[in-house]
Order: C-alpha cells, then sequence, then structure tokens
C-alpha cells in the first residue's frame, strides 16, 4: 500500500517539476540574466577580469534546470506522498483531498514560506562569497525550526480538538506557531548583502518567480495526490461492494 501511494507521489511530483521548470524557463531564467549581467559590470568596473564559464548558461537554464527541477519536485513528491500514508485518517474527518490540501499548505508554510521570509532567496551577485557556508548554516537553522515549530503546533491542534472544537484549537495552534516564530525570528541574525547599486526590481522579480515555483510545486502535489487517492479509495470501495453482491 505504501509502495503504491510512494509511486503516486513520484508521479505527481514528476508532473509538478515539468510545469515548475517551465515557469522557471519563461519568468526566472530571464531574472538570473540580469543578474549575471549585474556582477559582469561590476567586475568591469574593479577592473577584474570575468570568471572562466564552467559550464555555459545555455546548458544551466535548458538540461541543468530541468534536470535540477524535476529531482527536486520528484523526491518531494514522493516525501509528501509518505507524510500523506502515515496522516491520512488522523486529521479528523478530512477525505483524502482535504487531507492532502492541508498536508500541502502546511508544508508549503514550514519548508518554504517561513524560512523565506527571514532569508529569502538571491539572484547570482548577491551575497558575498565569504559567507556561503554561514548563510547556508542559519537558513537550515531556520528551516529547522520552522518545521519542528509546525509540527508541535499540529501536534497542539489535535490535543486541543475535543476541549475547543476544530476552530478554536486551530487558532490556538496556529497563534502558537506564529508566536514561537517570532521569537525564532528575532533570535536568528539579518542577513543584507545586496548590493546598492543593485536593480530592486530584478530582486523581486527573482525573489516572486522563485516563491512560484515553489507554489507550482507544492500545489500540483497536494491536489494530485488528493485526486488519485481520492479515486483509488472510490475505485476500493466500489470493487468491495461488487464482490459483497457476488457472495450473495
Amino acid at each position: 500500500m505504501v509502495g503504491s501511494i510512494l509511486l503516486r507521489g513520484m508521479i505527481v511530483g514528476l508532473i509538478a517539476g515539468v510545469l515548475a521548470f517551465t515557469f522557471a524557463r519563461i519568468y526566472g531564467e530571464p531574472q538570473i540574466d540580469k543578474a549575471i549581467a549585474f556582477e559582469e559590470l561590476m567586475d568591469q568596473a574593479k577592473g577584474e577580469a570575468p570568471g572562466p564559464e564552467i559550464v555555459s548558461r545555455s546548458t544551466q537554464a535548458g538540461i541543468g534546470l530541468a534536470t535540477g527541477m524535476l529531482v527536486y519536485a520528484t523526491a518531494l513528491g514522493g516525501l509528501f506522498s509518505l507524510v500523506f500514508a502515515f496522516s491520512n485518517g488522523r486529521l479528523g474527518t478530512l477525505g483524502p483531498r482535504g487531507a492532502a490540501a492541508v498536508i500541502a499548505v502546511l508544508g508549503f508554510v514550514a519548508v518554504i514560506l517561513v524560512p523565506s521570509v527571514k532569508y529569502p532567496a538571491n539572484p547570482p551577485s548577491v551575497g558575498n562569497p565569504e559567507t556561503i557556508a554561514y548563510r547556508t548554516e542559519l537558513f537550515f537553522v531556520m528551516l529547522v525550526a520552522s518545521i519542528a515549530t509546525m509540527v508541535f503546533s499540529v501536534r497542539l491542534a489535535q490535543r486541543l480538538w475535543t476541549r475547543y472544537g476544530a476552530w478554536d484549537a486551530s487558532m490556538i495552534a496556529g497563534a502558537a506557531f506564529l508566536a514561537i516564530f517570532a521569537l525564532v525570528n528575532f533570535a536568528l541574525p539579518d542577513i543584507n548583502e545586496v548590493p546598492e547599486q543593485f536593480s530592486a526590481v530584478v530582486l523581486w522579480h527573482f525573489r516572486a518567480a522563485s516563491m512560484g515555483i515553489q507554489l507550482i510545486i507544492w500545489t500540483v502535489i497536494g491536489l494530485g495526490m488528493g485526486i488519485l487517492m481520492e479515486r483509488d479509495l472510490a475505485g476500493k470501495a466500489t470493487s468491495g461492494r461488487k464482490h459483497r453482491y457476488a457472495a450473495h
């Protein structure tokens, strides 16, 4: 059973990866080209020669982007399916579609939205190369804290469900999540390494495209898994009724 769910999740993730690649190719890559052009201008102003191009831009924006996007989305679909298999039936009276939608929303908030609020994505030429390791560590600390807080908040809502009802329990758990997030956000240092001359419009469009890519992937996986699992359960229920009638 888990194996079939995992396969469905990976297939849905693959579809999400194709759509996300198309979006990234159209809306994300032009912003990267502009950022690279800015970096080259800054190097020229400093009298520095451009670095060697190990991988061509056409390869990066084509097969490289496609491979990375498809592998990432397929893996995420597989992980999503495992979480769905564990959570389905433990989220109150929600059916497969509702459960998948809730998992997708909570996952997107915890894994993508919250860490990006503190440490948003930056295009090439933004950021000090000497602080890459430090910035990566901070991002993963924020990511782990966000996921742990989301798990805690969901468990809290489940415990308060019977006492306060679904709505009030969700509101209390949501408030707890925001409070903990605010504390973690305040505790972790800010990072601002965007050059003053860098275009704010390009930066905004790049971050919007990055968020759009993730939104497409999580939405397609959430909706796709819900539809597939609902049809699967409906098919099993129909098959079960046919067997009972045949037995009679």
